[in-house]
Formats: C-alpha cells, structure tokens, sequence
C-alpha cells in the first residue's frame, strides 16, 4: 500500500504514479465502537464492497469517553482505540480520511477549544505524531491514512465574507504539512459557495464536498432533488477542474431511506447520479475522481446510526449501486489487460 498524492487533478500512487480512484465510505464511528470485532466486520465489508476509502473522526474532546480530557491530557485507551481502527484499515487494505476536529458540537467540536483556547494546534501535532501502539508506526508515516481533513464541515457563521476561516484554514494547513509532507490535507468544507474559495489555498490538496437533497431542500419533489444535485456535481467538478485545478471528492454522499416509488428508493435514485456523474468523470480523465455514501454501519452498533444509516447488506438494491461502482471503477483501470476477466472477478466479491 502506497502513499496517495495529486497530480494535477488527479490522484496517484506515490509509488508508481498510477491513477487512484475512490469508491468509498463514512462510518464516524469506529473510534468510538467498544468492540473491535465491530470495527474488523465494517472494514471487511468495506472491502468485499470493493471500496478503498473510508472517512472517519479522529477526535473526542472533553465529556464521556473523550480522546482529549484536557488540553494536552489524552485518555490512552480511547488513543488505541484510534490506533487499531488505523492498523486494521491497513490490514484490509483500506485508507481513511481522518478528521481531527469538529465543527459540530457532538464530541467536542469547536466550542470545546473556544473554552479551551490555543489548543486545537497542540491537539493536531498530538495526533499527527503519534506511534502506533500497534504497528509502531508514526500516523505521519502510515500509508493507510488517505488524508488529513482539517475540521469536520467547516463554518464560520458569525463571518459571512469567511476571512476568519480563510486564516484559521491557511495557518493548520501548512502547520500540518510542515509536521507531515507525505498525506494530502483537504479542508472539510461542504461545497457551498462564496467571495473566497478556501481550497485554492497552496497546502490544499482537494476539494470535498457533501450531498444531502433531503436536508438541504426538504421540501423539494424528488424531481426538482434531482435537478439540484445534477447541477450541484456538475459544477463542482467544472470548479474543481478550471478554477482549482485540484481533484474533488464527494466526501459525504447522504439520502433517506423512507420514500419508494416505482420499486426504486429515492435514496438509489439520488446515490446513483452522484457514482455515474463520478465514473463519466474518470472516463474523460477529469477532476470528479469518487464518491464516499454517508454512511454504513454494522449490527451492534445503532447507537451510532442517524437518518441516512444503513447497513449495506439490508438493502439489496443500494448494496448492488456500491458494489457497481466499484466494479466499474476496477474495470476502467483495468480495461487495457482483460476487462471481461477483470469484471467476472469484480462480480465475484464476496457479500
């Protein structure tokens, strides 16, 4: 497993400059799982679904269980929890994207370093530097972390014009890149839009976005959800292609599951726009290079679950969307050795 870096728009494997493309997945919670057998079973599904990437929190600030009890003070136990969740990753031969910060107040977030003050650079350093208690290998070196994102859905609402966040962005960005030069760093914005664009700062490497039609627009029909997440894509990855000239991934991709028409969920509907929007982008070599499904969870651990969970295997129909993406993904890259042995294989994985 090698490192992943950008080339222009595109990712790459540091070790043989090969594309990098991502079908991928959110499950926040494995940090906070108490059992690793949980933890072992998400990312073993991950894989069997073909998927490479999965996005998950590396923070806990303060309260019940918290990772960091205080400035400085971490609960070592809840560290390797941390730990093996990244050793595992490695062993299933899948990458994360690691969020150190929250901008939401569940787990900390950022009201917890306001009452803090200071401490959100010390925290970042802490985790970066770390040695794996079961690898013994440092974060900053371990090839299973994909990226690092800044904050988790980055605001700054008191400052709408978003000078304060543009600063606050830039400073961690390059405080991150001098105490690790082998990850990418991509900020944790949603995708909206604005008079300063934070990712075209030069320690940012991509560009993630999020999707949810069904919180964004609640009351839109699922034609008019449609259209807006059409365009939304589209203009993202246009963004990310001419103005950025950086990758962009669709970091969290959510829908409900409550809503059947014709025999289709709206969740596949609107899931599937986003993957063959992902995959025409691979095609002709653009900058919308994957998709990450917010998000998947396995039994035991609902406590964890909101309105967009599932486990992939209960639902058949979004189980097969995943699984063709993956496929199709595998075959692209594949296309110029055997695509037809390349995509009986693929098939083949197992549930």
């Amino acid at each position: 497993m090698g490192f992943v870096g950008r080339n222009g728009t595109r990712f790459v494997n540091i070790r043989d400059g090969s594309p990098v493309y991502v079908n991928g997945w959110n499950s926040y919670w494995l940090m906070s799982s108490d059992s690793g057998d949980r933890v072992v079973e998400m990312l073993r599904r991950g894989r069997s679904l073909g998927m490479s990437v999965c996005q998950t929190w590396a923070f806990s600030d303060g309260g019940a269980n918290a990772l960091q009890i205080s400035p400085g003070r971490f609960d070592e136990r809840i560290f390797q929890a941390l730990d093996f969740v990244i050793y595992e990753a490695r062993r299933h031969h899948i990458r994360l994207i690691l969020s150190p910060v929250n901008n939401l107040n569940p787990f900390g977030g950022k009201a917890q370093y306001v009452m803090w003050a200071q401490a959100a650079g010390d925290y970042v350093k802490a985790i970066i530097t770390r040695k794996n208690s079961y690898s013994g290998v440092r974060y900053s070196d371990e090839p299973a972390i994909f990226a690092w994102e800044l904050i988790n859905e980055s605001r700054c609402e008191s400052n709408s014009s978003g000078p304060l966040l543009q600063a606050w962005t830039a400073e961690m960005a390059s405080y991150i890149n001098s105490l690790d030069g082998k990850h990418l760093i991509t900020v944790g914005l949603e995708g909206f839009y604005g008079l300063r664009r934070t990712e075209r700062l030069r320690n940012i490497d991509f560009s993630l976005e999020h999707a949810y039609p069904d919180s964004w627009i609640p009351k839109a029909s699922l034609e008019d959800k449609v259209k807006y997440l059409s365009i939304w894509v589209d203009s993202h990855v246009n963004d990310s292609e001419h103005v950025l000239k950086k990758p962009v991934l669709f970091a969290e991709v959510g829908s409900q599951l409550h809503v059947k028409r014709n025999g289709t969920y709206d969740r596949n509907i609107l899931l599937k726009i986003v993957y063959d929007k992902v995959y025409e982008s691979t095609k002709m070599g653009r900058a919308g290079v994957g998709a990450l499904i917010w998000q998947l969870m396995v039994e035991g651990v609902l406590r964890f679950q909101d309105q967009f969970s599932l486990i992939a295997s209960e639902h058949p129909s979004t189980y097969d969307l995943i699984l063709q993406l993956s496929c199709r993904l595998r075959n692209f890259l594949m296309k110029k050795e055997n695509a037809s042995e390349v995509e009986e294989t693929c098939l083949e994985l197992p549930p």
